[in-house]
């Protein structure tokens, strides 16, 4: 299995990857504006390699989140607050955080929330949107 710690800013990523079966370690840092965080996880996917991601929990991460779903893909997002507290050394660097995420996963310590599946989120948006559509109704027949 592939272990990957992500960590993710809206213009590019910093990876840190364990193979668990050949041990073979390794830093990257993809952009997303030129395609290379895409082109990358497409590839892996066409090793037949299991991966499990591991990153915190941001708001900017939709697009990569469906991605690794439509990959098949294992994806851990984590508590930035408990994460936050593991860190051992205050220096916060991209490369230090894909480091703590990846390790936090490795020795089974990663803080995980629960996170909608992307169906679930779709609907709750489309409840969200009737929701907003009936209180307009209310106010316009109140006015009335």
């Amino acid at each position: 299995m592939l272990i990957m710690g992500v960590d993710y800013h809206p213009s590019f990523q910093q990876v840190a990857f364990l193979n668990q079966d050949t041990g073979e370690y390794g830093e990257l840092h993809l952009n997303h504006s030129d395609g290379g965080a895409q082109q990358f996880y497409r590839e892996l996917k066409q090793t037949g390699a299991n991966v499990r991601v591991g990153m915190e929990a941001t708001g900017y991460s939709r697009w990569f989140e469906r991605l690794l779903v439509e990959l098949g893909f294992e994806l851990w997002i984590g508590d930035p607050a408990e994460i936050k507290a593991k860190r051992i050394k205050k220096q916060k660097t991209d490369r230090n955080d894909a480091r703590l995420l990846l390790r936090l996963m490795r020795e089974d310590n990663f803080p995980r929330v629960w996170v909608p599946s992307p169906e679930n989120r779709d609907l709750r948006q489309l409840l969200w949107h009737r929701h907003r559509l009936v209180q307009m109704r209310t106010r316009i027949m109140n006015q009335l």
